[in-house]
């Protein structure tokens, strides 16, 4: 930890509601040696929106332009939905070159995975997937998983996690499998299919989360990416956090193991569950762009993490 990083904070998709949640995330990042630059635009509402369209629009524009803190972080605020309405209009090369000089570690996740996936696509960019500051940096109980790998990727440009998460027998594989990580929520993953905003990643290790989708939603998602082409193109699907769903005597039986052993059976890649990253408090903060080791093991999989940005030391 260090008392001289800096946090940017971007607000493309909704609205901060709750003043409460606000200060409890601002007050915990200050507490541990973040500050916040910009808490203004916590103010802004307009519509749904964190901002006006050009408001939005300026403060990804922005990303990397702070020269009075070498070590800053661009934070997404939360998610919504917002994103997909800017980026016919968003400058990725500019953000991209300002992003690599100033060394700034782009970090958020739901909605934010449309500006990302874009990101990445259009301009090589990486970010991460990773907390933000309301619904986690403001939550009642900051999660200690959460805050330790956030502080750790951001840190290390090598960084190995363990997940334990045992996997059915025929699914673990032997040896290592090395990719691009990308991916992220997997509703934008889908609404980007067949744009320019897709990126095109041949022998990646794809991780996916989502909420408030129920077991026949995340199949039929899961299904498209595979009859568009895109699940055969990968090493290994990664599936996070699918939760606050609803089944109904409808389903009868059908849930979401169902759903993920169909897909094991069905898909011709290593389908593993378990990676914690979603909308849930215990998260992991994964490069989306970096590069990716993944090894199966007795109790789980292991990752290896390099190629993304980190913070520049004190």
């Amino acid at each position: 930890m260090s008392a001289h990083t800096q946090v940017r904070l971007i607000a493309c998709s909704g609205y901060a509601p709750d003043a409460d949640t606000v200060n409890r995330g601002l007050a915990w990042l200050d507490s541990h040696g973040y500050g916040v630059d910009n808490p203004d635009i916590l103010r802004r509402r307009h519509l749904r929106f964190g901002g006006t369209d050009d408001q939005r629009l300026a403060d990804l524009h922005a990303i990397g332009t702070d020269q009075a803190c070498a070590r800053t972080i661009t934070l997404a605020v939360r998610g919504g939905y917002g994103a997909s309405r800017l980026l016919g209009r968003i400058d990725f090369e500019r953000i991209a070159g300002q992003a690599r000089a100033s060394r700034t570690p782009i970090v958020g996740h739901s909605d934010f995975t449309a500006f990302q996936l874009a990101y990445l696509a259009r301009a090589g960019g990486i970010s991460f997937a990773g907390p933000m500051l309301l619904a986690d940096f403001g939550a009642p109980q900051v999660d200690d998983f959460m805050w330790r790998h956030f502080e750790g990727v951001l840190r290390h440009e090598e960084y190995p996690i363990a997940v334990e998460a045992p996997q059915p027998a025929g699914v673990p594989f032997s040896g290592d499998l090395q990719g691009t990580l990308w991916g992220g929520n997997l509703a934008m993953i889908c609404s980007l299919l067949g744009t320019p905003y897709f990126p095109r990643i041949e022998g990646g290790i794809l991780f996916v989360e989502d909420v408030n989708e129920p077991p026949y939603r995340v199949e039929r998602l899961l299904l498209q990416l595979e009859q568009a082409g895109v699940l055969a193109q990968q090493k290994a699907l990664l599936l996070g956090d699918l939760s606050a769903y609803r089944v109904t005597d409808y389903d009868n039986g059908y849930d979401m193991d169902t759903v993920v052993g169909y897909l094991q059976q069905r898909l011709q890649i290593p389908v593993l569950t378990g990676l914690p990253f979603g909308h849930c408090a215990r998260k992991l903060t994964l490069p989306v762009g970096g590069q990716c080791t993944l090894r199966c093991t007795q109790h789980g999989y292991d990752l290896r993490l390099s190629g993304h940005p980190v913070l520049a030391s004190a």
